[in-house]
């Protein structure tokens, strides 16, 4: 079924959902500053907020906002002028609710990266006009597909720096096209645009220098980009979060988020990994009951037989493929501990609603942060290492087929 099928929903094209992106790339590149822009142009920014910002901005010698400080609220941030820590910042379209993740360019702080892009859809990588394609251009670009983004946006920023130059542009997307495609395994859409966050430039509204760019601005861009939360076409699957058994009442609920695809009331399920079936009675969102629930919607469903259901278990409907239950997989993973990996140890594994403990048996490959090469290696893995793991010694049961948190194991 598909979402302009699906009674109720709004229109697509009005209404596309919350999207979770990050801001990438090497350092200095205007990372911050995007944002910044963002937020400003968009009429995101409350009285107060922009009145401290023209004040510190007046304090520090600036004729023009700097709109970097909207997101680098560390002391040494600012001292340093450069993004240390991830910020999280909102803001809202017409057409969509919005989520920002601002990654740290710095090599040092490449562990940060990761930890945004782990919940992101689409990765706007950022690359100085003057500069070109960096070794942390191609890092963060790398990190982003490892960790499931399958849709870059690489946004060439200053142009203003380079006299608007359509030349410069063509260069920097041939250089990135050339590097992208010597990658292999990965299919990524990406979607090039010149913009200049400092002066407005192709962010939100069009640039009078930059008219030789007929495609969308960025803003189109993200409000068009598919979202995770939208994977209403799989099948369907509600991990448990919550039993609801109140006191002195014969009801029975079980609540969780629906991660892909659609329940209706009627529909004959599955739990598993016990196998217990039976079928849907009622599906609400507090008090408010609904004929059917969709992918990223939290609801709360209500079975026609008792079952013994509980946290960490998953409702699947009978009618489409079940998910593959396994004791031992490969994964891919992204160590972020100071502590190295021990396979004389044993791990904690979120696995949907549920803690499952995990052994690593072996570690196949290491990606070399700077050559950025997969290298047969079994040594200790220390931080911010990505490594090929194989053979993880857990029961698992996969959410989805497509689901990316299969890709984004991060320990």
């Amino acid at each position: 079924m598909k979402r302009e099928e699906i009674p109720g929903l709004p229109n697509q094209a009005d209404d596309r959902g919350v999207l979770r992106f990050l801001t990438c790339g090497s350092v200095d590149d205007g990372k911050s500053t995007l944002i910044g822009r963002l937020l400003y142009d968009t009429k995101t920014l409350l009285s107060d907020t922009l009145a401290t910002l023209e004040r510190t901005s007046a304090k520090r010698g600036l004729s023009a906002l700097d709109l970097s400080l909207l997101t680098d609220g560390l002391v040494a941030e600012r001292e340093q002028g450069i993004t240390i820590d991830v910020a999280y910042r909102y803001f809202a379209t017409a057409r969509r609710k919005f989520i920002i993740a601002d990654a740290p360019g710095h090599e040092q702080y490449t562990r940060n990266m990761v930890t945004a892009a782990s919940t992101a859809d689409v990765a706007v990588l950022l690359v100085d006009a003057r500069k070109g394609v960096l070794p942390q251009t191609k890092r963060h670009a790398t990190l982003a597909t490892l960790l499931g983004i399958r849709q870059l946006i690489v946004a060439v920023n200053k142009m203003d720096l380079v006299d608007f130059a359509r030349d410069r542009f063509e260069t920097i997307r041939a250089d990135f096209q050339s590097w992208l495609a010597r990658r292999t395994g990965v299919a990524v859409d990406v979607r090039y645009i010149p913009i200049s966050a400092l002066e407005g430039d192709n962010v939100v509204d069009r640039g009078v220098q930059l008219a030789w760019y007929e495609g969308p601005t960025l803003v189109e861009l993200l409000e068009d980009a598919p979202s995770e939360q939208l994977n209403i076409e799989s099948p369907a699957r509600l991990p448990v979060q919550w039993v609801c058994r109140p006191a002195l009442s014969d009801f029975r609920g079980y609540a969780g988020r629906l991660e892909a695809g659609t329940l209706s009331v009627g529909d004959e399920v599955v739990v598993l990994p016990g196998g217990l079936r039976s079928r849907v009675t009622r599906i609400a969102i507090g008090e408010t009951e609904l004929p059917l629930a969709v992918a990223g919607q939290s609801v709360m469903v209500s079975l026609a037989d008792e079952r013994d259901v509980s946290r960490g278990d998953t409702i699947v409907r009978s009618d489409q493929t079940a998910p593959a239950q396994r004791q031992q997989l490969t994964a891919v993973l992204c160590w972020l501990s100071a502590t190295p990996l021990s396979t004389a140890r044993s791990y904690v594994l979120q696995h949907t609603t549920r803690s499952v403990k995990s052994r690593v048996t072996s570690v196949d490959a290491r990606l070399d942060i700077h050559s950025l090469e997969w290298t047969p290696d079994g040594n200790a893995v220390v931080l911010t290492d990505a490594l090929e793991l194989e053979n993880l010694d857990l029961i698992i049961l996969p959410v989805s087929s497509n689901d990316r948190m299969h890709e984004r194991f991060l320990a």
